[in-house]
Order: C-alpha cells, then sequence, then structure tokens
C-alpha cells in the first residue's frame, strides 16, 4: 500500500539538522531548478533580465555619480567601477529577497511534507548565482572595451563570493524565520535592501572615508568583500585584506547564527505558517 506523505519530526541537534541535508541532496537540486523554472517562465526575454538589470543600473549611476555628481572612481571608468561591484551586489539583493519570502512562498509544501526546511533558503541563494554568471559576460565585455588586462587576482573572485553567498543566505534565513511569523516583513525586506546599497560601496569608493571609519564600513559584511573583489580586476590596486578578512568573518558568523535560530525554529514552521 502507498504511503501518502506527512509531516514527522527532523531529527534533534544541529549536527543531524546539517548532516541530514545530504540525504536530500535529490530534492535541494530540483528546488534550484524549480527556482530557475519559476523565475523564467513566462517572460519575454527569459535570462536576460540577469543582464538587463544590472547593466541599465550601472548607466543610470554613470549618469547621475558618475558624470552629474562626479563621485570620485579611484581613476577607474565610472562603468566598469560601478559595474564590478553591482555584479555582486545585484547577486546579494536578489538572493536576499528570494529567500527572506522562501518559507511564506512554500507554505503549502511546508505544512504537507516533511523534508529539511533548510532546503528552501539554500536552493534560493544557488538559484542566485546562475543570474550571477550570466551577467558576468557584461563584465568580460566591459574589460575588454576599457582594455583591463586581467591578473592572477581574478582568480580570486569565485573565493571572494563564497562569504557574500554565506551572508546572503545568513541574512535571509533570519528573514525568512521573521517572516513566518511577522507577515509584514516582506515589505521590510525591499526597504533594507534600498539602505544597503547606500552603505556598501557601489556608488563610491572606501577610500573616500577617513581611514578609522574604514574599519567599521568593514563590519558590513559586504563592504571588504566587495571592494577586494573590485581591486581584483586591476593589476594597479591592492587588495586589503584587512578589510575583506572583518568582513567575511562577520559574515560567516552571522550564517552560523542564522543556522544555529533556523533549526530551533523549524519545528513550529508548519503551526504558525
Amino acid at each position: 500500500m502507498t504511503r501518502s506523505p506527512t509531516i514527522r519530526s527532523g531529527q534533534t541537534g544541529i549536527i543531524a539538522g546539517l548532516a541530514e541535508l545530504w540525504e536530500y541532496k535529490g530534492l535541494m537540486y530540483f528546488m534550484v531548478w524549480r527556482d530557475l523554472k519559476v523565475r523564467y517562465k513566462q517572460t519575454a526575454l527569459g535570462a536576460l533580465w540577469a543582464i538587463i538589470v544590472p547593466t541599465f543600473t550601472m548607466a543610470v549611476f554613470t549618469v547621475v555619480f558618475g558624470r552629474l555628481a562626479k563621485v570620485p572612481s579611484d581613476g577607474i571608468p565610472y562603468p566598469i567601477f560601478s559595474f564590478a561591484a553591482l555584479l555582486p551586489w545585484t547577486y546579494f539583493a536578489s538572493a536576499l529577497s528570494l529567500t527572506g519570502n522562501c518559507l511564506v512562498t512554500n507554505t503549502d509544501l511546508i505544512t504537507k511534507v516533511y523534508f529539511p526546511r533548510l532546503i528552501l533558503p539554500i536552493s534560493s541563494v544557488i538559484s542566485g548565482l546562475v543570474d550571477f554568471l550570466i551577467a558576468s559576460t557584461v563584465l568580460a565585455i566591459l574589460m575588454v572595451y576599457y582594455q583591463v588586462m586581467p591578473t592572477f587576482n581574478l582568480l580570486l573572485w569565485p573565493l571572494l563570493m563564497i562569504p557574500i553567498v554565506a551572508f546572503s543566505l545568513g541574512a535571509g534565513i533570519i528573514l525568512a524565520v521573521v517572516n513566518v511569523r511577522y507577515r509584514d516583513i516582506k515589505y521590510t525586506i525591499p526597504f533594507l535592501i534600498q539602505i544597503g546599497l547606500f552603505l556598501t560601496p557601489v556608488i563610491y569608493p572606501t577610500s573616500i572615508l577617513p581611514e578609522r571609519f574604514q574599519f567599521i564600513a568593514a563590519l558590513n559584511p559586504l563592504a571588504g568583500v566587495i571592494e577586494g573583489m573590485r581591486s581584483a580586476l586591476f593589476p594597479d590596486r591592492a587588495i586589503d585584506w584587512t578589510l575583506v578578512g572583518i568582513s567575511s568573518l562577520v559574515a560567516f558568523a552571522i550564517l552560523a547564527l542564522s543556522i544555529v535560530y533556523f533549526l530551533k525554529s523549524e519545528k513550529r514552521f508548519a503551526d504558525i505558517i
């Protein structure tokens, strides 16, 4: 006799909860594929939106901040200066929005079938990397146009994306858990993203900040890493590993705390949601 899906209790303990993810790796793959299909289903331009959004944003920033406001760009042409930071920032903004709402948008699944709920935010963060890779083609075109000769530092980009993914997941998990109980969080997420854009060196370089404030800026998990990614593109710019290190530590600390918070809260999701 076929057994209908039911909700069951997961394993107890943080380590057991994380280990359980491996058992459901096939489901995680399916969730990532589902997110990608849903995102571009019945769209006229499909995956081109991954290129259009950061490219048009770069164009607006170049006109408003680069030419009109004369925001310094450390001698780098403003289009590539801004796009190098917009690329990881756009990934973060998209991943945070998707992850923060992932539990609420999967209410029927959560209330009917048991699976490690942590799969939902993880799949949202992973699916966003596809858009990041697609949009990276524009960065390659800009580097050719502005005759930026890549160095071995460019190989650091995948490594520097790790703390950004970690922070996107950590912040998204916290918002997702709170969103289960307080549904107005979904209105807060766009506001937080908007504020975060101006607190992160996307429009401006960290060099315009007094040195004593650069350490404080690095407490933003995105600030030091994004500045490091931008510096990795240009042979005459040194990566400030102190800023990168501080931002990375904060990012991983937030991720660790968020996972603990999530695993302790998930047993109540089905009752509240």
